[in-house]
């Protein structure tokens, strides 16, 4: 490795003696101009050790925000698996039957419209139409 240092040039006239005229176009500074010396202070590639790694406020929290958000995935996860789930009942739809008189007969806790878009979501229905001889879930409300 090599160090620029500016050091007197060697052929600069003494004070008060005539200047010589300079042949090249190039202006510098009279008496002065950069050399490459070694420097052998410094220590080499391998004598330095690697650089500390340095956390900052916003990777604390980066960091801080990952192991929360996956210690919450993992506890759900577990809780998920340990409790059972709730067992749906089911009902076959009767000739005549309707998607309301089902609802206020299986879910008479909620409202009539309520129970309806519980029946209508449980089962995947985007119409009030059942048909006979039709399996329905029924959710927990």
């Amino acid at each position: 490795m090599s160090v620029a240092t500016v050091l007197p040039d060697l052929d600069v006239p003494e004070r008060g003696a005539p200047r010589r005229r300079r042949t090249d176009a190039a202006p510098t500074m009279p008496g002065r101009h950069l050399r490459l010396v070694e420097a052998h202070d410094r220590p080499s590639a391998d004598d330095r050790r690697p650089a500390e790694l340095r956390v900052t406020r916003r990777g604390r929290l980066a960091m801080t925000s990952t192991v929360a958000l996956l210690l919450v995935l993992a506890v759900g996860s577990l809780a998920g698996a340990v409790m059972p789930a709730a067992p749906n009942e089911s009902v076959v739809v009767q000739a005549g039957q309707t998607l309301s008189q089902i609802a206020a007969s299986e879910l008479p806790e909620l409202p009539l419209d309520r129970a309806i878009v519980q029946l209508q979501l449980a089962n995947d229905l985007n119409t009030l139409q059942v048909a006979a001889g039709q399996t329905l879930v029924i959710p927990q409300p």
